[in-house]
C-alpha cells in the first residue's frame, strides 16, 4: 500500500472577469448627457436625473470599479468608484434641494468646493490616463474643464462663461465616453481593433515602457 502524503498549495486563485471598462464608461455617457441637457437648456430641472446619477452614474461606474480591483487595475478602480460615489452625492444633493430644503441652510458654495476637489483629483488622474489611450485622455481632459466650469461658477469666482464651459464639456465627455465604451466591447468582442482608441504617450509612458522592455529582457 503506498504511503498518501498531504501535499500543501499556497496561492491565489483568480477568478475571470471580463473588461468592466464598457460598462463604466456607458454609464459615464448616459449620465453625462442627461445632466449637459439641463446645463445646456435644453431640458428643466434636476428631478429626473437623479435615477440616472444613481444607477448609471453612480452603480455602474461602482460595479467597474470594483470589478477592476480584481483586474488589479489601480488607475481604472479609482477612476470609476471615485466618479460613482461622485454621482451619489449630486444625487443626493438634488434630492435635498427639491424635496428636503424647507427650513435648512442650503449654501451652494459647499458643493463648490467640492466640484474644486475633483478637478484636483482629475488633473492628477488625466496624467495616468496618458499612460492608457488617448481617448481616455480626451475624456479626462474634458472632465477637467468640466470641473472647472462647475467650481469656478459655483463659487462666484466667474461669469456664466464659466456655467457654459461645464456644460458643453459635460456634452463633449457623453460623446467621447460612448465612443470608448463602443470601441473596448467592439474591439474586445472581435479581437481585433474595430474602433482605435490610441496608444499611450508622454514622457511618463515611455519611461514605463522602457522599464517594462528592460525587465522582459532581463
Amino acid at each position: 500500500m503506498s504511503n498518501l502524503q498531504e501535499v500543501k498549495v499556497h496561492g491565489h486563485i483568480q477568478n475571470v472577469v471580463a473588461n468592466p471598462s464598457p460598462l463604466g464608461l456607458f454609464g459615464l455617457a448616459i449620465v453625462t448627457l442627461v445632466a449637459s441637457s439641463a446645463k445646456l437648456g435644453f431640458t428643466q430641472g434636476t428631478a429626473f436625473i437623479i435615477p440616472w446619477a444613481i444607477f448609471l452614474g453612480a452603480c455602474a461606474q461602482l460595479t467597474a470599479g470594483l470589478l477592476d480591483y480584481k483586474h488589479n487595475n489601480t488607475f481604472g478602480a479609482t477612476a470609476f468608484c471615485a466618479y460613482g460615489f461622485f454621482w451619489l452625492g449630486m444625487a443626493l444633493s438634488w434630492t435635498v434641494s427639491n424635496w428636503w430644503a424647507n427650513g435648512i441652510i442650503i449654501d451652494p458654495h459647499q458643493m463648490g468646493y467640492a466640484f474644486l476637489g475633483y478637478f484636483i483629483f482629475t488633473l492628477y488622474m488625466t496624467i495616468g490616463a496618458m499612460g492608457t489611450n488617448k481617448v481616455l485622455f480626451i475624456i479626462f481632459f474634458l472632465i477637467d474643464l468640466l470641473f472647472l466650469g462647475l467650481f469656478m461658477s459655483t463659487l462666484g469666482w466667474g461669469g456664466h462663461l464659466w456655467h457654459q464651459l461645464a456644460a458643453w464639456s459635460e456634452l463633449g465627455i457623453s460623446i467621447m465616453a460612448f465612443y470608448g465604451s463602443a470601441a473596448t466591447v467592439l474591439n474586445s468582442h472581435y479581437g481585433i481593433t474595430v474602433l482605435p482608441v490610441g496608444s499611450p504617450f508622454g514622457s511618463l509612458a515611455r519611461a514605463a515602457e522602457s522599464v517594462q522592455s528592460r525587465n522582459i529582457a532581463s
